[in-house]
């Protein structure tokens, strides 16, 4: 499994070679698992965050003030101010949390909350987890203020794949959510895992990524949402799933936090945290804030144990919301598999004037080939019918880390923002990917934000930043693909996938030929 929450080309390729066998691995009972909800009584002088936003919550009643964060150091510090801030409550879900630099950095500062009794329920997808973060996330359940749950777990913790083979069905769906909040009173979500690749903290392949602030109507609804899936029958408290840990464990958190914050390779990143610009504005009460209407979008945790009523899919909460566009689409994801469907689908907008434009990974940049199987097949079809295509550029992450993509931050190494605009006026930011894995698999979350303003640095980033650092894909006269990249102010025709070898490309030609297009 990866960043996007699907089964992994060699997981799929054993899968394929050995068969699924029948037959599940037992689970334990749910009966007796504790009930909580979360807080509503945090307003006005309850605490700290509701006091310093209640007056502008009630100068925009209904309404949401929304901060996107593309920069990945923002998006890090914000989540650890959120974490120092909060005296009552963090609610908290993710699909990935990695054992690195900023992995331990925030579960010890969940850990500091809970010290300070604020009331920590952590809920994380079980696909991902490592057994360095097994042996902690039991040790810190132990503590009276956290607890923690696993989403579709895996009682054989290695490998991981015998549970795929044991109990497919179940296994293969994956809770792909990621929401930070506090207090119920300000939450983060949007495409970012825990990692250090997802907070610009990284040697290797950097992602670019995007996530919202946001405070006013919308928290709300995604605390209820939080407690559907904390309360949901794939949530398993962590204790009837991993062996029992020595509480006293939690001080090797401690020590591991204060010797990642010591080591030299992380000073200069730990220095500009503490420079966020984000951070100071939002300690001093003066950070920029759009006040709109924003809706909550998100799958009915029921889908992660079979499939739902298609009126509860994050897809249709979105076509009831959005409809049909009537001028433009701005579509950024970073595994896109339209299938044969969408492909339908876009072809019919592009016939009615509908402007398309499309920014994904490309076979160079993306970090599951086998995904690219399932978009490439359909460039062609995709590009006749005046769609425009875009692929990002394999960047250096030393060279090009402090570059810029405007809304999608840091031009990194890899894309992994999920953002569309549609007409100049809506935004969805969320988990969502465009592929079948999401609209079907997986369960999602995202908002619908009602705001030009977002839109239009959408747009901004279509018109300038994109075609800077991405390949544009075209289609020759005699129908052949082609990629141009802007390089050094000149242009450079690529009659093959830039940055690729012929067995890389044989091998995306050879899965797009195989009937896996529902796993992408």
């Amino acid at each position: 499994m990866n960043a996007r929450g699907s089964i992994t080309q060699h997981t799929l390729m054993f899968c394929l070679a050995t068969g699924l066998i029948g037959g599940c691995t037992p689970l334990p009972s749910l009966e007796g698992r504790s009930i909580s909800t979360a807080l509503s009584d945090t307003e006005s002088n309850a605490t700290r965050l509701g006091k310093a936003i209640s007056p502008s919550v009630n100068a925009h009643p209904g309404k949401s003030g929304i901060h996107p964060l593309p920069n990945a150091h923002d998006a890090f510090a914000v989540r650890a101010l959120l974490a120092g801030t909060a005296e009552r409550t963090l609610d908290i879900q993710y699909y990935i949390w990695h054992w690195d630099m900023t992995g331990i950095l925030l579960l010890e500062a969940l850990h500091a909350s809970a010290d300070r009794g604020v009331r920590v329920r952590l809920l994380l997808d079980d696909n991902n987890t490592s057994s360095e973060l097994d042996a902690m996330l039991m040790a810190l359940d132990s503590h009276p203020n956290i607890e923690i749950r696993l989403f579709n777990p895996f009682m054989i913790r290695k490998p991981r794949v015998i549970g795929y083979i044991t109990d497919f069905s179940r296994a293969n769906r994956r809770m792909h959510n990621k929401s930070f909040t506090a207090d119920n009173q300000a939450t983060i979500i949007g495409g970012r895992n825990v990692g250090d690749e997802y907070f610009g903290a990284a040697e290797g392949v950097l992602f670019a990524d995007l996530d919202v602030m946001a405070v006013g109507a919308v928290v709300k609804e995604v605390s209820n949402d939080f407690d559907r899936y904390w309360a949901s029958e794939s949530s398993y408290p962590i204790d009837r799933i991993l062996s029992p840990a020595d509480p006293a464990m939690i001080k090797e958190l401690v020590s591991a936090a204060l010797m990642v914050e010591s080591d030299p390779a992380a000073v200069a990143y730990m220095d500009a945290i503490r420079n966020s610009a984000v951070i100071r504005k939002l300690v001093q009460g003066n950070l920029e804030q759009e006040w709109v209407v924003t809706r909550m979008v998100s799958d009915d945790p029921g889908k992660g144990l079979g499939p739902v009523s298609k009126d509860s899919h994050l897809t249709h909460e979105l076509n009831e919301i959005i409809g049909e566009p009537e001028a433009e689409v701005e579509l950024v994801s970073p595994y896109f598999v339209p299938t044969a469907r969408g492909v339908d689908a876009f072809v019919a907008l592009a016939s009615r004037g509908v402007d398309i434009k499309v920014f994904t990974n490309s076979l160079e940049a993306t970090d599951v080939p086998v995904v690219h199987a399932g978009y490439a097949k359909w460039r062609k079809p995709l590009l006749e019918a005046g769609i425009t295509l875009y692929e990002t550029r394999l960047l250096s992450p030393k060279a090009e880390r402090d570059r810029r993509t405007g809304i999608l931050g840091s031009s990194g190494s890899s894309l992994h923002a999920k953002t569309f605009s549609v007409d100049h006026s809506s935004v969805f930011i969320g988990s969502f990917n465009f592929d079948p894995r999401s609209a079907k698999l997986n369960t999602e979350l995202g908002f619908v934000i009602d705001s030009p303003t977002l839109a239009k640095q959408i747009d901004a980033v279509f018109d300038g930043s994109i075609p800077e650092n991405a390949y544009e894909v075209r289609l020759s006269d005699n129908g052949n693909l082609y990629w141009l990249e802007n390089r050094d102010g000149k242009s450079v025709r690529h009659e093959t996938e830039p940055g690729t070898n012929f067995w890389q490309r044989a091998m995306v030609s050879f899965l797009s030929w195989l009937p896996i297009e529902w796993l992408l």
